[in-house]
């Protein structure tokens, strides 16, 4: 962290003597070039700073929830921080925690079936994007000559916008890399960097325009637009730009949230080839610039995001034996994944992969959460049989892990049609596995934990309920009451984890930490809904958040901690009860989503 501060503050601070040797030149052209240098430099600059800032902020609460479940081994009630504090707790309730607009944050905006608007920021990543969007109109405006001639303030804008434009290439860069830095060390989602990431390129697009008609529209009337045509044609510099700029506006043309959802493998692909034709064209043009230096600072980046992946991908997946892929087609046009990686993986809760398939999906991927991850026993031949207990503790041993897919559209639909059409028999494919990505929530110093989860997004959670029971048996974690709730359509759908559950029931001290409800809200008959016994409970319909939580809030023991991952309706309605529930408990909550 420290190093890279100190990265930020070099390309941010021009040093005395650098400023007055530029600044003594009597041309006002390159009065402003050093300004532009200067504004683009504190741009970085002022981005770094934000992120420490978040950084030392987040880090504070890290301590104290380290702190928080230290005590809880020599205190089961933890009935310190059972209470809320009253400034944070309005902050979370009114400003982190809120929606945009009353309730509605993660349930997407649908006009019809095929036609998908996206989601709205919360109240937080609205403040966030303001701020973006106000520091870039800020330092485009900032010192600009507004009383000089028209052809001198169109200079200064001409250059002052394609700098900022340049600049802010770094950021975007960083934002959209699946490997950025920043996930892990300020514990921001990849789902919030993809939303600064969509608005910074809009900025970018934006910025980019500015910079041509500031250039074109003098031109045009100065000498008339048969002059500016024949400019364009004949200058390697002002052609290369306008082609950079013109694949940026393509890039903003195709990237809107319905197109992004009706064509996503698509939309990914041709995003790719035309950020990569607009760096290339950009490079030509800028070439001698000062402004060069932000490109090449940006293409170095994303080379280096993509060549990690790829390492990582063959490291991963490539040995003696390669991944391999088992699909299992269940009810409810699920599918269960089984892969058996080249070489082990450590997993913790919370964490997603993304998986290559290429004989269903060619080189797309899509990300899934892991549900579970085990070793078994990887002998080939009868050579390898084990004939005395040495020799089975010595056998050799494959990590599994397993992902639970539903079938939706493209690979997925691909991948199931497949799976169900293979007589019974489960379908072994080679697969490419890329992670392991996320956990960057942790739920060991709450001491009540509430999971709510739906449909396959158990997925998420399996790994959290696993965990927390094996961390109170061993007396590792803070958690006393650990409640999870499922929603699903049919009890069929409880084959999807039925394997993974039945080895969790069966683990140490799990009925006195464990409670499990299944809200079950298109059951074939009522007799279907029979509870198993006291601590796994099943009911008809849909649950009452309201009314579970705060039931959880009656008897809480410690901080509590609110986890959800499932559709954006069930995430918004549990949002709203935690919100209210703000000033009366030290409540908070967690949202899984992964929204494009």
């Amino acid at each position: 962290m420290q190093l890279i501060l100190l990265a930020i503050s070099l390309a941010g601070l021009t040093s005395a003597m650098d400023i007055e040797k530029r600044y003594s030149k009597s041309s006002s052209e390159m009065y402003y070039e050093a300004v532009n240098d200067d504004l683009a430099r504190y741009t970085v600059l002022a981005l770094g700073c934000a992120a420490a800032a978040y950084y030392i902020w987040h880090l504070s609460f890290r301590f104290s929830a380290h702190l928080r479940r230290l005590s809880s081994f020599s205190d089961d009630r933890q009935r310190y921080f059972v209470s809320a504090h009253d400034t944070f707790s309005w902050v979370k309730e009114h400003i982190i925690y809120a929606a945009l607009f009353r309730t509605r944050h993660n349930q997407e905006m649908q006009l019809s079936s095929a036609i998908n608007m996206g989601t709205l920021p919360s109240r937080f990543h609205a403040f966030l994007v303001t701020g973006i969007v106000a520091m870039n109109v800020a330092l485009c405006c900032v010192t600009t000559p507004y009383g000089s001639t028209e052809k001198t303030l169109a200079g200064v804008v001409r250059n002052r916008t394609g700098t900022m434009a340049t600049v802010n290439l770094i950021p975007l860069i960083i934002m959209a890399g699946r490997n950025n830095p920043l996930i892990a060390m300020l514990h921001v989602p990849f789902d919030t960097w993809n939303l600064l990431h969509r608005w910074l390129g809009r900025i970018v697009v934006l910025e980019a325009l500015a910079h041509v008609f500031a250039w074109a529209i003098p031109k045009g009337q100065e000498k008339g637009w048969k002059v500016v045509a024949m400019a364009l044609g004949g200058s390697s510099f002002l052609f290369t730009g306008l082609v950079a700029a013109a694949a940026f506006a393509a890039l903003l043309v195709h990237s809107p949230s319905p197109i992004r959802h009706a064509f996503y493998e698509t939309f990914l692909h041709l995003h790719f080839a035309i950020a990569a034709v607009s760096m290339g064209f950009l490079w030509v043009h800028l070439n001698g610039l000062a402004a060069q230096t932000y490109l090449l600072a940006a293409i170095i980046l994303w080379a280096l995001e993509r060549t990690t992946r790829l390492l990582v991908i063959l490291y991963r997946n490539c040995g003696r034996k390669s991944t391999t892929a088992t699909i299992e087609a269940m009810p409810g046009d699920a599918m269960r994944i089984t892969l058996r990686v080249a070489r082990p993986w450590s997993f913790r809760p919370g964490q997603h992969i993304y998986l290559y398939i290429p004989s269903v999906g060619w080189w797309t991927s899509h990300p899934f959460s892991v549900g579970w991850s085990d070793t078994e026993d990887n002998m080939s031949d009868e050579k390898s049989l084990p004939l005395t207990k040495s020799d089975l503790l010595s056998a050799p041993q494959k990590e599994t892990i397993s992902l639970l897919v539903r079938r939706r559209t493209g690979m997925t639909d691909k991948l199931f049609q497949r799976a169900a059409n293979s007589m019974g028999t489960p379908l072994t494919v080679r697969a490419f596995a890329e992670g392991p990505y996320g956990n960057i929530h942790t739920m060991d110093s709450y001491g009540t934990v509430m999971l709510f989860a739906g449909g396959v997004g158990i997925t998420h959670h399996v790994p959290f309920v696993r965990h927390l029971v094996a961390g109170f048996a061993d007396g590792t974690v803070a958690a006393r009451r650990v409640t999870l709730v499922w929603i699903i359509q049919s009890p069929e759908h409880l084959e999807w984890i039925r394997p993974w559950m039945t080895k969790i029931l069966a683990m140490d001290r799990r009925r006195e930490v464990l409670r499990i409800m299944l809200f079950v809200t298109r059951p074939r008959n009522t007799k279907e809904i029979q509870s198993p016994s006291a601590t796994v409970q099943m009911f008809p319909g849909r649950p009452n958040i309201d009314t579970l939580i705060g039931m959880e809030v009656e008897n809480q023991i410690g901080a509590m901690g609110v986890l959800v991952c499932g559709n954006g309706g069930l995430s918004d309605d549990v949002r709203k009860v935690c919100r209210r529930r703000q000033a009366h408990s030290n409540l908070d909550y967690v949202e899984e989503s992964f929204s494009w």
